[in-house]
């Protein structure tokens, strides 16, 4: 029983030293703590003195920027235009047909062949009109005669008048005769009806032909046009004599041009009206050659533009960021404008001034007052 007392005793003994000791070793911890905290408030006080006086003398030592591209804005001429696809077309793209029916005894022109106003191209066998006109001629040699020797006669007063008269209608109705069967003669000829290019043949040596069958294709590459359709939307704004840009894909060229007729009737289907475009002879032009156009309908002399992907929507509103000197630095201001059209690449804007530099590269996520760099 003393034993168990005794070791109790020595149990509370021990439990007691050892709170003693925490509590002491608490209190000197709290104590460390508190005085570690001054010092840190002293510290950061001074810290913070030290960086004002930086700041003051060099703002960009501890500011921390970020990093842009700007482009500063200048007016210049912006183009309010519609873009569409085309096809070339030969102005003169003419099928030539014969005149008269018969079997073709020569063809002279080849595919490729440049030809004049007039070249015959083919003929068509007038064995028997040729014949017809050398027994005609002899024919009309006699009656010539006839009426000669008749007209002296009728001058001093010597034979009747009517034989006078009915030489002279026998001459002349043999005369009227030839010049049928010489235009007769001149339909067998086949011929080219502009200056061109021989694109088709479409006859052999020995085919029957007939007036309205196609024969040729003869191409003039010195009148071309482009036909487009443009939606209906445009409809007032698209006027003959508007300047167009014309582009050729294929062969790489750039032309201007103008609007030559502009089509009154809107396609059902397409909701579409006509247009064409008078292009200048060109060599490497080709008729169904593909090209696209932009028909320029407006042109504002002194516009501000900036890269469409810089506007930003926030809000409901159009924002752009422009970086604006604020005492030794430059921070970055919010713009509200208003966006009056976009074409291409480029956004025509209000809002803004010239000189303003608009901030291109790193404008995601940007704040309003934020430092830049550029």
């Amino acid at each position: 029983m003393k034993t168990r007392s005794l070791l109790s005793l020595i149990a509370a003994v021990g439990i007691a030293i050892l709170v003693a000791a925490c509590s002491a070793q608490t209190k000197d911890k709290k104590t460390q703590l508190e005085e570690l905290k001054k010092q840190r408030a002293t510290l950061e006080g001074q810290i913070r003195k030290l960086e004002a006086e930086l700041e003051h003398a060099n703002p960009d030592v501890l500011v921390k920027s970020k990093d842009v591209a700007v482009v500063e804005l200048k007016p210049r001429a912006f183009d309010y235009y519609v873009q569409t696809q085309g096809s070339v077309e030969a102005v003169d793209n003419i099928l030539v047909s014969a005149k008269t029916m018969g079997v073709l005894s020569a063809v002279y022109a080849q595919e490729g062949q440049v030809v004049r106003k007039g070249e015959v191209l083919a003929q068509i066998d007038n064995s028997v009109i040729v014949s017809s006109i050398n027994e005609l001629k002899s024919s009309i040699d006699l009656a010539r005669t006839v009426y000669e020797r008749q007209k002296n006669l009728w001058d001093q007063k010597i034979g009747t008048e009517v034989q006078y008269l009915q030489a002279k209608n026998n001459k002349e109705s043999l005369e009227k005769r030839l010049a049928t069967l010489n235009e007769q003669l001149e339909m067998c000829r086949i011929k080219s009806p502009i200056d061109g290019s021989v694109d088709a043949v479409d006859v052999k040596i020995g085919q029957n032909v007939a007036p309205g069958m196609p024969a040729f294709r003869v191409v003039s590459f010195d009148k071309l046009k482009i036909n487009a359709n443009i939606s209906e939307s445009y409809v007032v704004n698209i006027k003959m004599g508007n300047k167009v840009k014309v582009t050729f894909p294929d062969i790489d060229r750039v032309v201007d041009a103008r609007v030559t007729f502009v089509g009154k009737t809107i396609n059902q289907l397409s909701r579409t009206f006509p247009v064409e475009v008078s292009l200048p002879a060109y060599a490497d032009l080709r008729p169904n050659m593909t090209s696209v156009l932009k028909v320029i309908f407006e042109t504002v002399p002194n516009a501000l533009t900036v890269p469409v992907n810089v506007v930003q929507d926030i809000n409901n509103q159009k924002i752009v960021y422009v970086a604006e000197a604020d005492g030794n630095r430059m921070v970055a201001r919010r713009k509200v404008v208003e966006v009056k059209g976009i074409y291409g690449t480029s956004a025509h804007v209000t809002g803004l001034q010239a000189g303003d530099k608009v901030i291109t590269v790193g404008y995601q996520g940007l704040n309003d007052g934020e430092v830049v760099k550029f």
